[in-house]
């Protein structure tokens, strides 16, 4: 029996037992009525999953972020954000590896690339993918003055190495450099970052999270793979993407989810339509009832 059959059936004769019990059997009463209340958190979950029936939402995913217009603001903001989906996934069990890492000129991160590993990664991630704003009081100004900021977010399935995806060698630029890192004995002190940027997209990947120039090498193809695949199924099904080509400006006038922490307190997402006044509890990592809120939509 599939669990939302096994499911309903335990729902339903709970319900029969529960309008038979005469009043001599309160203490049963109250255990079945808990019960009852776990089974329909569970039903609630298990609806969830009919909304992860996408073709790679069961798939691993690559996480990117990269900060906007703003300068300082964006590059602070894009950590902000990284803090933010680490939390999440941190506090949903998933296996998080940094695959290359950009960072600002003074501060916070340019750009960031993660691989995320787990069950239904990119189904519940792919929503993530859009510009995110915003709007503070700035701690780099000494004038206590609003501004706004921006980073792009972008989501792409892992592709099974399977499933062919045409690479031509006369199609790539492959550029080899050293290392960055924050110092101490962390630092790659040999050329081995590798930048490919793949000439008919325009599409850059770039990995510098291992030591050897091979593996980077690698890591990079794998995820030019996946982005060549959902670059092609997302023209196929007439989609706007955020890859490469199809990336709305980072800046004034477009815009996924807005964070206001001045002069009051919102977080709005503009496609699904969610809202909550707790700013601080989603930049916390605090992010499944936004999530789920978004796959229902």
């Amino acid at each position: 029996m599939i669990p939302i059959q096994h499911l309903t059936k335990k729902i339903e004769d709970n319900l029969t037992t529960l309008d038979s019990l005469s009043k001599d059997t309160e203490d049963l009463s109250i255990l079945i009525e808990e019960e009852l209340t776990e089974d329909t958190k569970q039903l609630e979950d298990l609806k969830l999953q009919t909304y992860l029936s996408g073709e790679y939402d069961k798939n691993n995913c690559i996480l990117e972020i990269h900060s906007g217009a703003g300068g300082t603001e964006a590059c602070d903001w894009a950590n902000m954000l990284l803090r933010m989906y680490q939390r999440y996934l941190s506090k949903n069990h998933y296996k998080v590896e940094e695959v290359d890492r950009q960072l600002g000129e003074e501060v916070g991160i340019k750009s960031v690339c993660l691989k995320v590993s787990g069950k239904n990664a990119y189904g519940y991630l792919k929503h993530e993918k859009g510009i995110h704003r915003l709007v503070r009081i700035s701690p780099f100004d000494a004038g206590k003055r609003r501004h706004t900021s921006f980073a792009a977010v972008e989501v792409t399935p892992e592709i099974d190495k399977s499933v062919e995806v045409d690479i031509q060698d006369k199609d790539l630029k492959i550029d080899i450099y050293r290392s960055s890192g924050p110092g101490g004995q962390g630092v790659n002190t040999t050329d081995s970052a590798v930048r490919v940027t793949h000439l008919p997209t325009g599409i850059v990947v770039t990995c510098q999270n291992e030591r050897s120039q091979i593996q980077n090498k690698e890591h990079c193809l794998e995820i030019l793979r996946s982005k060549l695949l959902k670059l092609e199924l997302d023209k196929k099904n007439e989609t706007i993407n955020n890859m490469k080509q199809g990336q709305k400006t980072i800046a004034f006038g477009s815009g996924k989810r807005s964070y206001v922490m001045c002069p009051y307190t919102l977080v709005k997402d503009n496609e699904s339509g969610y809202e909550t006044s707790n700013v601080d509890k989603v930049l916390d990592g605090q992010l499944d009832e936004l999530i789920k809120f978004g796959l229902k939509v």
